[in-house]
């Protein structure tokens, strides 16, 4: 069998590493751009849809989006009919960092695609959407505390 998700995690931590290094200035450290960029998208969401969103625990997106409030990122704000929900919102800085986020993302993806036709993009998308599908069952399983059986 191919090495497929070797190959995946390769790339991942190659894009995670430039990213790191490339908004180290901004004070944006350890993948902290993933969740501002989640809540860009997002405002008013809450803190365990991002770490849905991002597949990691509660734990590491708590620590991860406390940092961005703290730097100013983001900020917390109880909502309206329940006041212990805490729904995250952009800051101003934050706003402001995004788009600079979005165009490092849209130029490694040009890197990463390049040499691949339309249909070739498509079909890599397609695929790999499928195999996060089916990561995404283990994930939910594992996460609520159960064992896989190998």
């Amino acid at each position: 069998m191919k090495e497929i998700l070797r190959e995946i995690g390769m790339i991942a931590r190659a894009l995670d590493s430039i990213s790191n290094i490339e908004f180290k200035e901004y004070d944006l450290t350890r993948g902290q751009y993933l969740y501002l960029v989640r809540i860009c998208e997002r405002p008013g969401i809450i803190q365990e849809k991002v770490a849905e969103l991002i597949k990691v625990d509660r734990t590491t997106a708590a620590r991860s989006i406390k940092k961005l409030e703290m730097n100013g990122f983001i900020v917390k704000k109880e909502a309206e009919h329940n006041k212990k929900i805490k729904k995250l919102y952009p800051t101003e800085k934050g706003k402001k960092i995004f788009p600079f986020i979005k165009r490092e993302n849209d130029h490694s993806n040009t890197v990463a695609l390049a040499g691949l036709s339309e249909e070739e993009i498509e079909n890599l998308f397609d695929l790999l959407k499928r195999v996060r599908g089916n990561l995404e069952k283990d994930w939910e399983f594992v996460k609520k505390g159960n064992k896989r059986s190998y």
